[in-house]
């Protein structure tokens, strides 16, 4: 790799981390539901109804980013996100009903932060083949601990400047942060040939879907983020309804599992490059299904709780940093973006499954159960999933054939 391809990938890593920051600021949306519910005279529970619609709006984005990638560039694409995104927040400021903020908030902050954040997290994995785990830690905790960050920068600004203009001023600081982070960027090369050729595996979308370890990737993604998600959404009821801690014990689970939710994306993430990341989501679901027995089986204290939803969240954290990688070891790097993003469907799916079932089957226990099953099944998935067979053997001798030819033409120019 020359010295001017080594500065590029490190600016593109500079600018993802960045961008991914700010697109991680969404995370603090349950900060303004109590207000928000005070100033549109509706329930807190319709106006949090917004984050959901947020989150699925966010994965059906990320699943067509590859394609608007592929027609402007990675650093245009994340460009309009981060103008999209300061536009979808001051409209939210002037949101004066219920309708109006599910169209901003929900689904126009939604769409532009599932643009930036699965494209430029494929990119700058593209451009590091070698070190995939660790450059997925890297970006997907930089959107963590923008949760982290912004939660203070946003208590901040209400309580100094009232909701519209914290609304207007988060925009402002999240749109600037990703036109820069954007600007650092640039659209990963294609593996070449020969490295193609080695890997044998380099999936369109289409002949990807036809694979069984598509589907089985798939609903192993949809059982991590169905847990994760709902547990981590009513963490804090879990421990007034079930554990009886008084209002702030139970308070300090958004905390723990904010810690181990990172935790999970930097242990795992780079635990993923020293052993088969199949092996690593196996370990994840594991760990998971030890906080669901916990929380279903176990009589709990205040410790039990916090051990609890701090394995579901280290495992939630963990499995989506590492799946990105995961998906392009089974269906190559070039189309990661687009193979990846019908996968994260499952994240907005997942997000939304657990609140129908917990309403549907009378709360938590339900949903815990309906978890604990699909956990199994994802688990025994994971231990006997396969790569896929490689492509034909016509396929490679094309792309052999074609690589000769180019070192011939390159001979001849010189």
């Amino acid at each position: 790799m020359t010295k001017e391809m080594n500065r590029t990938r490190y600016l593109t890593l500079v600018g993802t981390i960045i961008t991914q920051f700010a697109l991680g600021s969404v995370y603090t949306w349950s900060l303004f539901n109590a207000q928000l519910a005070v100033k549109l005279d509706e329930p807190v529970s319709q106006v949090a109804f917004v984050f959901g619609l947020l989150s699925l709006s966010l994965a059906v984005a990320s699943s067509m980013a590859g394609k608007l990638q592929e027609r402007f560039g990675v650093r245009n694409v994340t460009l309009g996100a981060g103008l999209l995104l300061g536009v979808g927040f001051l409209l939210t400021a002037q949101a004066s009903n219920l309708m109006m903020l599910y169209l901003c908030a929900g689904i126009l902050v939604g769409f532009a932060d599932g643009t930036g954040y699965l494209m430029t997290l494929s990119n700058c994995v593209k451009w590091f083949p070698e070190r995939k785990g660790l450059i997925s830690a890297l970006a997907i905790g930089a959107y963590g601990l923008g949760s982290l960050g912004f939660k203070y920068i946003n208590v901040l600004l209400l309580e100094n400047t009232g909701l519209e203009t914290t609304f207007q001023l988060w925009g402002l600081i999240a749109m600037a942060l990703v036109l820069c982070g954007g600007m650092l960027m640039k659209d990963a090369p294609a593996q070449s040939a020969a490295s193609q050729q080695a890997e044998s595996r380099d999936f369109t979308l289409a002949e990807a879907m036809r694979k069984p370890q598509y589907w089985m990737l798939a609903l192993m993604f949809l059982s991590a983020c169905m847990s994760g998600l709902y547990v981590i959404g009513v963490a804090k009821d879990i421990g007034e309804k079930m554990v009886d801690l008084p209002v702030l014990v139970a308070a300090n689970a958004v905390a723990v599992i904010a810690m181990a939710n990172l935790s999970g994306r930097l242990v795992l993430g780079i635990l993923s490059d020293k052993i088969p990341r199949i092996r690593v989501i196996s370990l994840a679901q594991i760990i998971t299904l030890v906080g669901m027995v916990l929380l279903l089986f176990v009589p709990l204290n205040a410790n039990l709780f916090f051990v609890a939803v701090a394995c579901v969240a280290f495992s939630f954290g963990g499995t989506i940093t590492v799946y990105p990688s995961l998906v392009s070891d089974f269906f190559g790097l070039n189309n990661l973006t687009k193979n990846y993003g019908v996968i994260y469907l499952g994240f907005g799916i997942g997000s939304i499954i657990g609140s129908i079932v917990a309403s549907l089957f009378g709360g938590f226990i339900a949903t815990f159960n309906v978890i604990l099953v699909l956990l199994v099944v994802a688990l025994v998935m994971s231990l006997t999933i396969r790569m896929p067979e490689p492509k034909t053997p016509a396929s490679a001798k094309k792309a052999t054939k074609s690589t000769p030819r180019l070192v011939n033409m390159t001979a001849e120019s010189a």
